[in-house]
């Protein structure tokens, strides 16, 4: 199983709602093996990421299915509305795969 982690920078409070809408898209996939996407602000706890303001985690039986989902319509979209919004674009967002 992957865990696929994604934080943004986000480049003004508008950029970010533009952010949370993406996720919102990106939520409403349906892709067989994919499951358990969650989004939301970055309480940074451990003060490590501070940086990174708003992000989302899902879940992924198998590489196969990540790359399935990669090359879905929505999330090309909602990915093109997550680098414009972000602070550095594809810079300012940081990408975790957590194998488990």
């Amino acid at each position: 199983m992957l865990i696929h982690t994604v934080l943004f920078d986000p480049a003004s409070p508008e950029a970010e709602a533009r952010i949370v809408e993406a996720c919102a898209i990106l939520a409403g996939l349906e892709i067989p093996g994919m499951s358990d996407f969650r989004h939301g602000p970055n309480r940074d706890f451990e003060g490590k990421s501070a940086r990174y303001t708003y992000g989302f985690a899902v879940k992924f039986e198998s590489r196969e299915v990540h790359l399935a989902y990669e090359a879905h319509p929505d999330h090309v979209r909602a990915g093109g509305i997550m680098v414009a919004n972000s602070r550095g674009g594809h810079d300012g967002i940081f990408v975790s795969d957590l194998e488990v």
